[in-house]
C-alpha cells in the first residue's frame, strides 16, 4: 500500500512539473483526462445553444475552468497517495489517515504527527501543497502573456483582412492601401508569430483553447487566412518570387503540424498534391482569382500551373488547419472554419474518421 501511495504522489507531481515547469512539449495523461471530461460536459451543454455566439460564449470558459480544475485534482490525488502511505504505516483507520492527509496538504495543521518518519511525510506533503499553489500563481501570468502576444497580431489582422479574416480580403486591402510590395514586411511578422505559436501552444497547450475576445476572431482562422494569402501570392500573383512568403508558409505549417502532433491528430507529414487532395476545389480558387484580377492585381497567365502551385503549397497545412478548426470550434471563415468537422463529434470518433481517410489516401 505504501508503494501504491508513493507512486500516486510521484505520478501526480510529474503531471504538475510537465504542466508548470518543463520548458518543452510534454504530454500529461492526467491533464488529458481532466480536459477530456470537461469537454464532454460542455459538448452536452452546447446542444442547448441556439447560435454560434452562444456556443462561443460557453466554450470561452473551457480552458480557464480546465486549468483551475488541475490544482484541486492534484490535491485530491496527493491526499489519497499520502493517505495510503499513512495507512501502510499504521497511523489509524481510513477516516484518521484521510483527516491527517487533508490537514497536511492544505496546511491546516489540526492533526499532530506521531513519529519522526510520519512527521517528515507530513512536512513533505505540506510543502508540496504550497509549491503547487505557487506554481499556479507563477504559471498564469506566463500563459496570459503568451495569449496577449498571440491576440495582438490576430487583432491587427482584422484591420488588414476583415472579420473573420480571409486571404482574398487581405490581398485586396494591401493592393488598395499599401501596395503588394509591402507584403514582404508583413510575412516576416507572421513568420515570427508562427514560431512563437509553436513554442507557446505546445509547452502551454491550454492556450490552444483560449478564445479571442471577439467571437468572429480566432488564432487558427487567422493563421489559415495568412497562409492562404501567402500561397496565392507565390503561386498566382504575377510578382517577383518572395522568399519571406515561402518562409512564412513553412513556419506556419510546421507550427500547425507540431500542435496537431501534441493532440494526436492524424495528418500526413510529407503530403504532395495531387496524391493528397486539399479541401479547396478549383471553382473556389478560380472565383478568388477572378476577383483579384478584377481589382487590378496582376495574375499569372498559366492558370492551370498556378492552381497546381497553389494546391502544392496548401497541401502542406490543409489537413491540420481544418482539423484544428474542428478541435477549437473555430468560427466560420473562408477555406478554414467553414469546412471544419462538427464541434460536437466525440473526439475519438473524429480522430478515427480522419485516420481512416488518411490511411486510404496513403494506400
Amino acid at each position: 500500500m505504501f508503494i501504491v501511495g508513493l507512486s500516486t504522489v510521484i505520478l501526480t507531481l510529474s503531471s504538475a512539473v510537465s504542466t508548470f515547469v518543463l520548458p518543452r512539449a510534454a504530454r500529461s495523461q492526467l491533464n488529458r483526462i481532466v480536459f477530456g471530461l470537461l469537454r464532454r460536459i460542455l459538448d452536452f451543454i452546447l446542444h442547448f445553444a441556439k447560435n454560434y455566439p452562444q456556443r462561443d460564449g460557453i466554450m470561452a470558459y473551457y480552458a480557464p475552468i480546465g486549468i483551475m480544475l488541475l490544482v484541486p485534482t492534484w490535491y485530491v490525488l496527493i491526499s489519497l497517495g499520502y493517505a495510503a502511505m499513512y495507512w501502510a504505516l499504521g497511523v489509524g483507520n481510513i477516516f484518521a489517515v484521510l483527516r491527517l492527509s487533508g490537514s497536511s496538504v492544505l496546511t491546516l495543521g489540526f492533526e499532530a504527527p506521531r513519529t519522526l518518519f510520519i512527521t517528515v511525510l507530513i512536512f513533505s506533503e505540506a510543502m508540496i501543497g504550497l509549491i503547487l499553489v505557487a506554481l499556479l500563481i507563477a504559471y498564469l501570468p506566463t500563459m496570459y502573456s503568451a495569449f496577449s502576444r498571440r491576440e495582438q497580431v490576430v487583432n491587427m489582422l482584422e484591420v488588414r483582412a476583415g472579420s473573420p479574416p480571409s486571404a482574398l480580403e487581405m490581398l485586396l486591402r494591401f493592393h488598395r492601401n499599401h501596395g503588394l510590395e509591402k507584403l514582404s514586411e508583413y510575412w516576416n511578422v507572421w513568420e515570427g508569430w508562427f514560431a512563437d505559436l509553436e513554442e507557446s501552444h505546445t509547452t502551454l497547450p491550454a492556450l490552444v483553447f483560449f478564445r479571442s475576445p471577439r467571437a468572429q476572431n480566432s488564432w487558427i482562422i487567422a493563421a489559415g487566412a495568412v497562409l492562404d494569402a501567402a500561397a496565392i501570392t507565390l503561386s498566382t500573383i504575377d510578382t517577383p518570387y518572395e522568399i519571406s512568403a515561402a518562409l512564412s508558409i513553412r513556419a506556419g505549417f510546421l507550427a500547425l503540424h507540431r500542435i496537431a502532433d501534441y493532440f494526436d491528430i492524424p495528418h500526413p507529414h510529407d503530403p504532395h498534391y495531387p496524391a493528397v487532395p486539399i479541401c479547396v476545389d478549383r471553382a473556389e480558387y478560380d472565383e478568388v482569382v477572378n476577383k483579384l484580377e478584377q481589382a487590378g492585381i496582376p495574375i499569372k497567365a498559366d492558370r492551370e500551373q498556378a492552381w497546381r502551385d497553389f494546391a502544392g503549397w496548401r497541401v502542406n497545412y490543409d489537413r491540420t488547419l481544418i482539423l484544428l478548426c474542428g478541435l477549437v470550434m473555430a468560427p466560420q471563415a473562408p477555406w478554414s472554419g467553414d469546412r471544419a468537422p462538427k464541434f460536437n463529434l466525440p473526439p475519438l470518433m473524429l480522430l478515427k474518421k480522419h485516420k481512416l481517410l488518411l490511411d486510404k489516401e496513403n494506400s
